[in-house]
C-alpha cells in the first residue's frame, strides 16, 4: 500500500493526499470555492504553480488574489510570457531574451527579425491585440524539467541566439525547467506561472513605452528593444494606476521647476543643479529649518574639505566599494603645454567626496576625547559627489552633486539605544511638519560586509530595541543593509501614494575602528565610539524634487519662494501697491508687486502657474478703503480685507512650523 502525503495547512489541520497530489488537488478537497480561487500555492515557503505536484510531506498556504503580492507577481509574470510569445506570433524570427516582473509590471528583451526595423510605439496595439487573444484562449501553462543540452539543442535550432548563450553558461547539475504555453511555444523559465493563461485579465494591462536596451546590459553587445508593459489583477487596478500616473505627469518636479523658475540642468555640468533665485529661496528656508532643529537637539555645525587623499578612503573602506562612483583626481599640476594634461604618474590621488563620514571621524579626532563629553553630534550640509551614470540621472532625484543634512553622533555602547530613541523622535516631528506620512525599514546585514558577526548582532539589536522603546512597528530587510553597518530607513508616502526613501539612521562599529577613532572611558583605558550616521532630508536636491510633487508646486506659504504678489487693476493703484508691498516686506513676507499694463486675468492665470500662494488685487476702491482682494491659490472666490488683516494672515502663514 502507497505511503500517503501529508500536508499540513496553516489552520493547524492535516491532509492526507495520495502521492502525485497538487495544491490544486487539496484546495478542491477542502471546497469548490477554494478551487475556484486558488491561483498558486507556497509550499514549505516557497511559491509554486497550483498544479506542481508535492515531492514529500510539506506545509502548504494556498494564495489567492486577496494576497496581492504574490498574486501581481505571478500576474506580471504571466504578462511578460505572453508579450513574448505574442511578438513571436506576429513576427516570426524574433528573438526573445528575458523578460521580468517590475514594481508596476513588466518588460521583454526581444530582438526584431532581419527583415524589419525595431519595434516602436506604432506596434504596441497590435501586439495587446494579440496578447488578449493568447489570454482569451486560456493555453494552459504547464512546467517541465529540461537537460541543459536540451536547452542548447532547442535554441539552436530555432536560431534564438541569446537563448543559446545563457543555456550554454547555465550549470549542468542545475534543475532547469521551461514553460510551455499551450502545445506550441515555450520559454526557459524558473516559474511559478498561473495555471493557463486564461487566469489573466486581458484588460488589467497595457503596454506603456519601449526603450533600447543591450544583450545582459553590456553596450558591446547586440542591441535589442524592451518594450514596457504595466500588468495588474483587473481593469479597476488598471484604471486607477494610469490615474496616478497621469497625476504624476502633471506633478513632475522638472516641470513644474520650468514653470516656477526654481532651478535648471544643462550638459555642462551633467548630473548638477542650477538654482534660480526661487529655487534657492526654497532651499535656504529648509536649511534654516533644519539648523533650527539640529541647534535644539544638541548638534554641533563643522564644514570638512571637498578633496581628501585616496589613502584616507582606502582606510576607511570606501575605496574598494565606491572606486567607481568617485570623482578622482590627481595630487599634482598637470603639465599643459602639450596638446592636453599631462599627468607624470607619480603623483598621489585625491578624491572629491562622496560622503562625509571620514572626515567627521578626522574631526573627532582632534585632542583627547572623554566619556564624560559624550555623546558628541556633529552636524554638516555637506556638498558630495558621486559619478552616478549618465542614464541614472534624474532631474533633481538623482543628480552627481548633492548637499546632505548630514550628522554623525559619537557616543559610548550604553548610549546608543537613547541617541537612536531621540533621532526617532526628531525625524517624526520633521515629517509631520511637511505633511508625510511614513514606514520604517530596517537594513539587516549584508553578505559582504566588515565587522564581526557580534558586532552585527548587536547593532541590529539596538536599533530594534529603540524602536520597540518609542512603540513603533517596522520592516525587517534582510541583505540590504551598508557594508558597515544595519540601518534604518524612513519611506515617506506622498499626496498621490508613492513612497520614497528619504531619512536614514546606522549604527556603526566598522568605520571608528578601522579609522582609529577612540575616547577615553571612566577606567582610563581607550575604547572605540560607536558611530551613529544620520540624515533626515537625506540630500537637499531629492528632498525638494519630492516637495514639489508632493504639493503638486503648491508649496506651503513658509516655503514659498514669493508668498504673495500685489498686482494693480488700474494704474491709479500704482502707488498703493507699493505702499501695501513696503509693509508687507518689514512684516517679513517674501512679496512682489506687478503694475503691469495687462488685464488682471492675464496676471491672476501667470501668478497661478508660477504657484504664489496668495494674490492680493488692488484697484481704485481698494487703494481709497485700504484693503486688498485676495485671491488664494486653488481656491475660486477671492476675500476682501484690510490690509492689515492681510499681513496678519500671511506671516501667521509664513511662519516655519518650528517657530509657531
Amino acid at each position: 500500500m502507497t505511503e500517503l502525503l501529508k500536508i499540513s495547512l496553516p489552520d493547524g489541520s492535516v491532509r492526507e493526499m495520495e502521492p502525485g497530489s497538487t495544491p490544486a488537488d487539496v484546495a478542491a478537497a477542502i471546497g469548490p470555492g477554494l478551487a475556484k480561487a486558488a491561483i498558486a500555492a507556497r509550499v514549505d515557503g516557497e511559491l509554486r504553480d497550483i498544479n506542481r505536484p508535492f515531492e514529500s510531506d510539506s506545509e502548504l498556504a494556498l494564495v489567492t488574489a486577496r494576497d496581492e503580492d504574490d498574486a501581481l507577481e505571478l500576474a506580471r509574470h504571466d504578462f511578460a510570457h505572453v508579450l513574448a510569445e505574442a511578438v513571436q506570433a506576429l513576427w516570426p524570427g524574433t528573438q526573445i531574451t528575458f523578460g521580468p516582473s517590475t514594481d508596476d509590471g513588466f518588460y521583454y528583451d526581444v530582438k526584431a527579425p532581419a527583415d524589419r526595423d525595431p519595434f516602436s510605439m506604432d506596434d504596441l496595439p497590435a501586439i495587446e491585440e494579440k496578447m488578449r487573444e493568447i489570454i482569451k484562449a486560456d493555453k494552459p501553462l504547464r512546467r517541465e524539467v529540461w537537460s541543459r543540452q536540451q536547452l542548447i539543442d532547442k535554441w539552436q535550432a530555432e536560431g534564438e541566439v541569446f537563448k543559446a548563450e545563457w543555456a550554454m553558461e547555465l550549470p549542468e547539475n542545475e534543475e532547469l525547467t521551461v514553460y510551455w504555453s499551450g502545445e506550441d511555444w515555450l520559454d526557459m523559465c524558473r516559474g511559478p506561472h498561473l495555471a493557463s493563461t486564461g487566469k489573466l485579465d486581458p484588460q488589467a494591462f497595457k503596454l506603456m513605452r519601449v526603450a533600447g536596451a543591450y544583450w545582459r546590459g553590456d553596450q558591446k553587445n547586440a542591441q535589442l528593444t524592451r518594450i514596457y508593459g504595466t500588468g495588474w489583477l483587473n481593469k479597476k487596478q488598471l484604471n486607477a494606476h494610469l490615474t496616478r500616473l497621469e497625476e504624476a505627469a502633471k506633478r513632475d518636479h522638472r516641470k513644474l521647476g520650468r514653470e516656477m523658475n526654481l532651478f535648471h540642468l544643462q550638459e555642462e555640468a551633467h548630473g548638477s543643479v542650477f538654482w534660480h533665485p526661487n529655487g534657492y529661496r526654497i532651499w535656504r528656508q529648509l536649511e534654516a529649518y533644519m539648523r533650527r532643529k539640529m541647534d535644539k537637539a544638541g548638534y554641533r555645525e563643522i564644514k570638512t574639505p571637498q578633496v581628501m587623499d585616496a589613502r584616507q578612503w582606502e582606510q576607511s573602506g570606501h575605496w574598494g566599494k565606491y572606486r567607481e562612483n568617485m570623482f578622482v583626481i590627481p595630487d599634482e599640476v598637470p603639465n599643459t603645454e602639450e596638446d592636453g594634461p599631462v599627468i607624470s604618474g607619480e603623483a598621489d590621488w585625491m578624491a572629491l567626496k562622496p560622503m562625509n563620514c571620514p572626515a567627521h571621524v578626522l574631526v573627532f579626532k582632534q585632542g583627547i576625547t572623554s566619556y564624560r563629553d559624550l555623546p558628541i553630534r556633529l552636524g554638516e550640509m555637506g556638498c558630495c559627489h558621486r559619478n552616478e551614470p549618465h542614464g541614472a540621472l534624474h532631474g533633481l532625484m538623482r543628480v552627481r552633486q548633492f548637499t546632505q543634512d548630514d550628522a554623525h553622533i559619537f557616543c559610548t555602547e550604553g548610549q546608543v539605544v537613547e541617541e537612536v530613541q531621540a533621532f526617532l523622535a526628531l525625524a517624526d516631528t520633521v515629517y509631520r511638519d511637511f505633511g508625510f506620512s511614513y514606514d520604517i525599514k530596517l537594513a539587516l546585514r549584508p553578505e559582504q560586509r566588515f565587522g564581526s558577526d557580534a558586532d552585527w548582532d548587536k547593532a541590529e539589536q539596538e536599533l530594534r530595541d529603540a524602536l520597540t522603546a518609542n512603540g513603533l512597528e517596522w520592516e525587517e530587510l534582510p541583505g540590504e543593509g551598508a557594508f558597515y553597518a544595519p540601518k534604518l530607513e524612513w519611506h515617506l508616502t506622498d499626496a498621490i501614494g508613492r513612497t520614497w526613501q528619504v531619512g536614514t539612521i546606522q549604527s556603526d562599529r566598522v568605520l571608528p575602528d578601522r579609522l582609529d577613532a577612540s575616547f577615553v572611558g571612566e577606567d582610563g583605558e581607550k575604547h572605540r565610539p560607536v558611530m551613529l550616521h544620520r540624515a533626515i532630508f537625506g540630500s537637499y536636491e531629492r528632498f525638494i524634487g519630492i516637495l514639489i510633487e508632493h504639493f503638486a508646486g503648491r508649496l506651503p506659504v513658509w516655503l514659498a519662494p514669493t508668498q504673495a504678489v500685489v498686482a494693480t487693476i488700474v494704474s491709479d493703484a500704482d502707488d498703493y501697491a507699493k505702499e501695501a508691498v513696503g509693509k508687507l516686506e518689514a512684516a517679513g513676507i517674501r512679496v512682489d508687486s506687478d503694475l503691469r499694463n495687462e488685464k488682471i486675468n492675464y496676471k491672476v492665470r501667470e501668478h497661478s502657474l508660477a504657484k504664489v500662494p496668495h494674490l492680493l488685487v488692488v484697484g481704485k476702491r481698494e487703494a481709497e478703503e485700504g484693503t486688498v482682494a485676495v485671491r488664494t491659490l486653488g481656491e475660486k472666490d477671492q476675500r476682501v480685507m484690510s490690509l492689515e488683516e492681510a499681513i496678519d494672515m500671511l506671516r501667521t502663514e509664513a511662519t516655519p512650523p518650528d517657530l509657531r
